[in-house]
């Protein structure tokens, strides 16, 4: 289900399709390009500084030449990538090379992934592009050190959080069946997300469809009680 988009922003759905244009949502301070890639549909999140025009690149997934149309001669400073799973940084050295771009990731993950990491982060960190600031939250149990990203932004802009495959629409991210990371996962997601963002805030999973934090609040107890 698509939530719909806050008033005057009715041209933004989220819903993209690999192979598809990407979607452009236009807010006070950043501007959000959502591209899908790959057979895996992972999504890619361009987020470019209104002021400065400096930008950030989250998960650089896969199909290179895709990213790098993406970012254009604008370029990003900065890549974030959520987690360490192979699929969401596959174009990670391709973009890398062609951008100089910094390369940040939570510190249990950064091993995982093909290039040095330059700056590990930690819960409560942040993260800036331009002149906007991306708050860093630790959720623990889809990967050992997968990070949302969440932008608290003017008042006419809302709040929008970046969850990689830690919280889509339905429930959080795969646990592969072991309850303990279950139980961290969704301790740190009730507790970090749910328990400081706005119903309002907008969501933005590493694949398919967009959610807000409203949408998905009623039903995390269903998601405790199945285990999944």
């Amino acid at each position: 289900m698509t939530t719909a988009p806050p008033p005057g922003d009715h041209a933004y759905t989220g819903d993209v399709e690999v192979g598809a244009p990407a979607q452009v949502r236009e807010l006070p301070g950043l501007t959000i390009t959502k591209l899908a890639v790959s057979e895996m549909a992972n999504n890619v999140y361009l987020l470019r500084c209104t002021e400065t025009g400096e930008g950030l690149l989250i998960d650089a997934a896969a199909e290179p030449d895709a990213l790098r149309a993406l970012i254009g001669d604008s370029g990003v400073r900065t890549v974030v990538t959520t987690h360490g799973h192979w699929d969401h940084h596959r174009a990670l050295p391709e973009v890398v090379e062609a951008t100089g771009a910094e390369t940040v990731a939570g510190t249990a993950d950064a091993g995982d992934l093909p290039v040095p990491v330059q700056r590990t982060v930690e819960h409560g960190d942040a993260v800036a592009v331009g002149r906007q600031t991306l708050e860093v939250v630790h959720l623990r149990g889809h990967t050992p050190g997968s990070i949302a990203l969440v932008w608290r932004g003017p008042a006419a802009a809302g709040v929008h959080v970046f969850t990689g495959d830690s919280l889509f629409p339905g429930g959080v991210g795969n646990t592969q069946e072991d309850p303990a990371r279950f139980s961290s996962l969704i301790d740190d997601v009730e507790e970090r997300l749910f328990g400081t963002l706005p119903d309002e805030a907008w969501v933005y999973p590493g694949h398919g469809a967009d959610t807000t934090i409203g949408t998905e609040r009623p039903h995390l107890a269903e998601w405790r009680s199945r285990g999944w």
